[in-house]
């Protein structure tokens, strides 16, 4: 039987850090629940409090083919550089300048959308093609590859 993958990223905003995540891979939130037309209207009738509403956050791939995103508020902050991240493949298939200009530009987007620009490695051939790592507005590390 085949398994399933869903990435869970530990945070203190779930609806704020999924619409970053949303906007950097082109993910969508998980549609609410049958009978539902949103995720307000859901949480009202299950009678969620208003405090824990933003407890959670799923998104998904719209294609179907990459793996969901969970967003679950923790009272902690984050504390230490990520042991696991995720590569963001901005420029597949480009090497030395393109590549760079292309990762460039991206990094670029997605600062305007509240990334944080970490620092920048330079291509060193023949196995490193040089990547951006980013961090994403609750400081979570990802790089631009």
């Amino acid at each position: 039987m085949a398994s399933e993958v869903q990435i869970t990223l530990d945070c203190d905003d779930p609806a704020g850090l999924s619409a970053f995540w949303a906007e950097v891979l082109g993910y969508r939130l998980l549609d609410p629940p049958e009978g539902f037309e949103s995720w307000e209207e859901a949480l009202v009738a299950l009678n969620v409090p208003p405090e824990n509403r933003n407890d959670l956050s799923a998104l998904v791939d719209p294609d179907g083919s990459g793996p969901r995103l969970l967003f679950q508020r923790v009272p902690e902050p984050k504390q230490v550089k990520n042991r696991v991240h995720i590569d963001v493949r901005a420029a597949p298939g480009l090497e030395g300048d393109a590549r760079m200009s292309a990762l460039e530009a991206e990094a670029e987007r997605l600062v305007s959308h509240g990334a944080t620009r970490l620092k920048r490695y330079e291509p060193a051939p023949p196995l490193g093609a040089g990547w951006i790592v980013m961090a994403d507005p609750e400081g979570n590390e990802f790089c631009l590859d």
